[in-house]
């Protein structure tokens, strides 16, 4: 095809696409965080730069960087410069469906039409005289299949057909075409023009030969202007193909610019290539085309047929990729993990916080059959730091029952479950942040020897940094006073507290009340975390005066005291129905999430199902009780408040402010005297006062029965 005496039809090497990996990723986090079911068109950038290699033609490239930032990342993510000699970018859309049999069903042909609509449309408004890269627009449709990280796509490079096709009139290397000199000034002008911050990326130009053999690099606008006797003219391109015979594809929609804006019939070209960054007139091509200038064309509104469907294999079919198995196998599961949360945005809870979520620390106070479902349940919330406290190994009768643990665990003595669960948590999700404490919790009832004070504080005030330092504390410990002193400690640190404890076929689940004293200066709550602090404008009280919700202690009458001793193997063993802790654990971690996406969150007021008190509002995540009790035997459920009491003995403003005086003296002497508690709490009193009564008090308040205490 080279050569004066072949006159032939114009071909064109077809435009190529490479997408990077990261585009995809960027693409399925646009689609999971903000696009959801939105199927709109995308508008996006594509960069292409000269061919640099004889042997290798450059694609259109689209990198991370091609799709619009989240508003989540408008400051991370670059904004696309102008100037890059290296990319230059190019305009295009994508269009992503939200199923495969959507992807295929797309109408193609108008699609492309309507992309070569817009080309035209540049041609005739003067657009593409000012920023020649509309000539290359680009069109991509896509399916992005989230579960197996696989994506089916399409491009198209529409270009307008000339009718007739353009006449091949000459094409050779431009080193041959132009005279030595000729040749030197351009290449240096060439050079220029590509190292140019204002002019690196302007793929479509002017060259201008003057008659002293001086080449210019001009921009199109300048076409009227510079048309002098004596210069010769070549209407240049950057060309990404490589073949020393075709043209690239982005000079069919130059012809039809050229001729559509000022009518010639014969045109030269220069498709510029290069060579390590620098002008290669060996390789690039200078042609001559002779154009008829179709009679439908004066007419704006008629728009010329256009083509560009990539082929993928010689054929018109889409391509496929799969990125899971290069996946780092972490990132692949953290992808996957999110993906179900992600999704119930869509439709569901757009409201759904999940940076809030992943960022929440949860501590766990108990690792047994309650506390390994509530930590499964909370990284199946997207709660990714978690610690769980515990003292207990892990024994031959745990693994059926408590779902982090294996036979592996048991021998040998058994490992400690704190760290056992902390191990199996990072097998079933390496991005967990997860810690195990090997701890007892100081009882009272249990009285400490002398000789054992010094440890037993430390092991307090090591609990005590341990709720400071969490935003979640959920108490899931095998005995009533076991919760004591961590129900006390959460009061005082105002903390999230949600207590799980279970029967033989019952269970309860409620979240503490706000603490009693933690107030500022203005007598408002003191944002003592970060979550409290979205809430600290909210008084303990609602503006009715309304008593502040209780916590797991607020209805008993005596002090906690031993459970476990003088009782037989079934009191002392957790005897109860296998599916209750799952269904308890479940409804404790998702009274959690309610809490944090509450507007008033631990301050919010006790709702009931199909509540129509006054000022209630249903949160998207339903309404937030304050205790939940259910029966296996009955197959029921219910909602219950309980406010607090003066005379608790873990969260009354008494017990509080002995704690926040005396510090761990009061601790110690609370669990060496159980009596002190009622003492201090004015228990002894009522208990007093009630005998004058003739009531019967001499028997002993069941656990199990209790209105805050069923037992684990």
């Amino acid at each position: 095809m080279a050569g004066h005496e072949n006159k032939s039809v114009l071909q064109f090497a077809p435009f190529q696409s490479h997408v990077d990996e990261g585009f995809w990723h960027r693409l399925s986090s646009l689609k999971l965080n903000e696009l959801g079911i939105d199927e709109s068109p995308i508008p996006i950038t594509g960069f292409y730069a000269p061919c640099s290699h004889s042997q290798v033609s450059n694609h259109l490239t689209l990198l991370a960087e091609s799709l619009p930032p989240e508003r989540s990342e408008q400051t991370s993510i670059p904004a696309i410069t102008r100037g890059n000699r290296n990319k230059c970018s190019v305009p295009g859309i994508l269009y992503n469906t939200n199923t495969l049999e959507s992807f295929h069903a797309l109408d193609k042909q108008s699609l492309l039409k309507a992309e070569a609509k817009k080309i035209w449309e540049d041609i005739h408004s003067g657009k593409a005289q000012e920023d020649s890269a509309v000539l290359s627009r680009f069109l991509l449709i896509s399916f992005s299949d989230l579960k197996k990280w696989s994506f089916h796509y399409w491009f198209a490079f529409p270009a307008l057909m000339l009718d007739p096709p353009a006449t091949l009139m000459d094409l050779r290397s431009a080193s041959q075409w132009f005279s030595l000199e000729e040749a030197e000034s351009l290449s240096a002008a060439c050079n220029d023009w590509r190292n140019s911050n204002s002019t690196a990326d302007v793929p479509f130009f002017l060259v201008d030969i003057a008659s002293n053999s001086r080449a210019t690099i001009r921009h199109l606008k300048d076409w009227e202007s510079c048309q002098c006797d004596g210069h010769k003219f070549l209407f240049g391109f950057y060309d990404p193909c490589h073949l020393p015979n075709n043209p690239g594809w982005p000079l069919r929609n130059f012809l039809a610019f050229i001729s559509s804006r000022w009518g010639l019939e014969m045109v030269r070209f220069l498709c510029y290539r290069e060579n390590r960054g620098f002008a290669d007139l060996g390789l690039s091509l200078v042609g001559e085309a002779s154009i008829s200038v179709p009679q439908g064309w004066k007419d704006h509104q008629h728009v010329p047929n256009a083509v560009g469907w990539e082929l993928n294999k010689g054929k018109k079919v889409p391509r496929c990729i799969t990125l899971a198995k290069s996946m780092d196998p972490t990132r692949l599961a953290i992808s996957a993990a999110d993906l179900n949360l992600r999704l119930m945005r869509w439709r569901a809870l757009p409201s759904l916080n999940l940076n809030m979520l992943s960022s929440t620390k949860c501590l766990l106070l108990g690792a047994g059959t309650l506390g390994c479902q509530v930590a499964r349940m909370l990284m199946a919330w997207g709660v990714r730091k978690i610690t769980l406290l515990d003292s207990g190994k892990v024994a031959m009768s745990n693994p059926l029952r408590q779902s982090l643990y294996t036979l592996d665990d048991c021998l040998n003595g058994g490992n400690f479950k704190a760290t056992a669960a902390v191990s199996s948590l990072k097998r079933i999700f390496p991005a967990v942040e997860a810690e195990g404490v090997v701890m007892a919790i100081p009882m009272p009832g249990h009285p400490v020897p002398s000789q054992e004070e010094n440890s037993v504080i430390e092991d307090c005030r090591c609990l005590h940094n341990l709720i400071d330092s969490h935003d979640a504390i959920f108490l899931l410990t095998d005995t009533r006073e076991s919760r004591w002193l961590p129900t006390l400690l959460c009061a005082n640190a105002n903390k999230i507290t949600i207590t799980a404890a279970l029967g033989f076929d019952s269970f309860l689940v409620m979240r503490h009340g706000a603490g009693p004293i933690s107030t500022n200066d203005d007598g408002k709550p003191e944002a003592v975390n970060a979550l409290s602090a979205k809430v600290a404008d909210f008084s303990l009280t609602d503006r009715e005066g309304s008593q502040r919700l209780g916590c797991y202690f607020c209805n008993d009458v005596v002090a906690p005291i031993d459970s476990t001793a003088n009782r037989t193997l079934d009191q002392q063993c957790t005897v109860t129905r296998p599916g209750l802790a799952p269904i308890a654990s479940s409804l404790a971690v998702e009274l959690l999430v309610s809490i944090l996406h509450h507007p008033h969150g631990i301050f919010a007021k006790a709702e009931f199902a199909n509540s129509t008190a006054s000022g209630s509002t249903e949160q998207p995540l339903g309404i937030l009780p304050h205790q939940i009790r259910g029966s296996l035997s009955q197959f029921s459920q219910m909602t219950l408040v309980g406010h607090s009491s003066n005379s608790c003995t873990a969260c009354c403003s008494t017990v509080v402010s002995e704690y926040q005086k005396r510090g761990m003296d009061f601790v110690l002497q609370a669990i060496n005297h159980p009596t002190y508690l009622e003492d201090l709490t004015g228990l002894t009193e009522l208990m007093k006062s009630a005998s004058a009564f003739d009531l019967d008090w001499d028997n002993e308040i069941d656990d199990n029965d209790d209105d805050n205490c069923i037992e684990i």
